[in-house]
């Protein structure tokens, strides 16, 4: 079992439980700094001010819709290059919060962070099928680290730069117990207490702290009615992980294969950012979901499921969007993506089912939330973290014993075919 420090005194336990505090409240004004800088670039360039890309796109002409993503790839990627050159014969510290954890010292390059999260600003502003949220969870780990380096021993930086990422994705999901489990399962494998205490703090610290500046709390996701579940729905539940575990090996394998591709055109970042960009603006006039991380998306399949011609069409486009904008190298995650993949699969597949075997009225968002649940799992090799995630952004607590036992075959399926999961491969690739 990986330490990261021994187990304190109950003096210092309590210390490091108040610190743990104030990185969840600093992580949560990360968070919100990125969200409403986001919405700024929107409301200044797109004349969108209801929060969502797909809205945006809609409102746009046919041509401003086609270049605008390639437009932001090419100032960020100009940004990224330009900031290459110019730290060229500098050493370089890690610029994202996995690869500071497995480095040796736990420090970030905080210039060269910031610089990546601007790119991603902008990227994402600008349209691109690329998650948000990855920058946020960055920013948080960073006013973290920025903290802990003033004001905490040098082997504790590690515990703080956890508890910062944590905190930056509860606030960013309204998930902490998921973001927890994501620094337990993913990034260490397991944590002894001592370190689990701080990271569980500065994630409800966090989240409260979010809520306190929106006003209150609710739920990331909002469901319509799902049936009371019999045999047969466990039977597809178990089906559509099955599915995910077989699906999630051939994402990583298309996003690995889209990024070769893309290095293999020899482009500079500016042109290799906005063809990534581009590719996404001609997807875009034929639908424009495929802006933006897929959240407006989801939430509005999570309501009203459409039906299996438009939800196919609607799928393929936005992930195609997905290989483009990850496999040019645009900086962002690709957590909320995979939740939209998730759940057009899941929706497919019960759609598909109803063709065959119909009288199952509901079973869509069910089988939807199942396929959000399990993809993760089967990307991330993190069950628990995926099914607590998925039942704290929806609120559907009662799908939790069918969802974990769902996430753990589609995470073993997965885990057998790819030995790494997306995050490893990342750590694995920026070595």
């Amino acid at each position: 079992m990986q330490r990261l420090h021994p187990y304190p005194d109950i003096k210092a336990m309590l210390r490091r439980l108040l610190l743990a505090i104030v990185i969840g409240v600093l992580a949560a004004l990360a968070v919100a700094l990125f969200r409403h800088a986001m919405y700024l670039l929107e409301w200044l360039f797109l004349s969108n001010d209801s929060g969502s890309l797909v809205n945006a796109a809609e409102g746009l002409v046919w041509w401003r819709r086609l270049i605008t993503p390639a437009l932001g790839g090419l100032a960020a990627g100009t940004l990224l290059w330009s900031w290459q050159r110019y730290t060229r014969q500098r050493p370089h510290a890690p610029t994202d919060y996995m690869e500071a954890l497995e480095s040796d010292e736990g420090r970030f390059d905080t210039g060269s962070s910031l610089v990546k999260s601007t790119a991603s600003l902008l990227v994402v502003a600008s349209g691109s099928a690329i998650g948000r949220e990855g920058a946020m969870i960055l920013l948080a780990a960073l006013a973290a680290s920025f903290f802990a380096q003033r004001f905490t021993p040098k082997a504790e930086w590690k515990l703080w730069i956890a508890c910062g990422a944590a905190a930056g994705m509860a606030s960013a999901y309204h998930a902490p117990l998921a973001g927890s489990l994501f620094i337990a399962e993913i990034l260490f494998g397991t944590l002894m207490l001592a370190s689990l205490g701080p990271v569980v703090i500065a994630a409800v610290v966090a989240l409260l702290t979010t809520q306190a500046m929106n006003g209150g709390a609710e739920l990331l996701y909002r469901v319509g009615a799902i049936p009371a579940l019999t045999a047969t729905h466990y039977a597809l539940m178990l089906a559509t992980g099955l599915l995910c575990g077989l699906g999630g090996p051939l994402l990583m394998w298309l996003m690995d294969t889209t990024h070769r591709g893309f290095l293999a055109l020899k482009l500079s970042p500016p042109w290799q950012l906005a063809l990534g960009g581009l590719v996404v603006g001609i997807l875009s006039l034929l639908t424009p979901a495929v802006w933006g991380n897929g959240y407006s998306v989801v939430q509005g399949f999570l309501l009203t499921p459409p039906a299996l011609s438009i939800i196919a069409g609607i799928f393929v486009c936005k992930l195609l969007a997905i290989l483009a904008s990850s496999g040019s190298g645009a900086p962002g995650g690709v957590f909320t993506p995979t939740l939209f993949i998730g759940l057009g699969l899941g929706i497919v597949f019960a759609n598909t089912w109803n063709l065959g075997f119909p009288g199952h009225e509901g079973i869509a968002i069910l089988l939807g939330i199942t396929g959000m649940a399990t993809l993760l799992a089967a990307t991330t090799h993190a069950p628990i973290m995926s099914t607590l995630m998925i039942c704290e952004m929806t609120g559907q607590y009662t799908l939790l014993p069918g969802l974990l036992v769902t996430c753990v075959l589609a995470s073993v399926l997965s885990r057998t075919l790819r030995q790494n999961s997306i995050y490893r491969q990342h750590v694995t690739e920026h070595r």
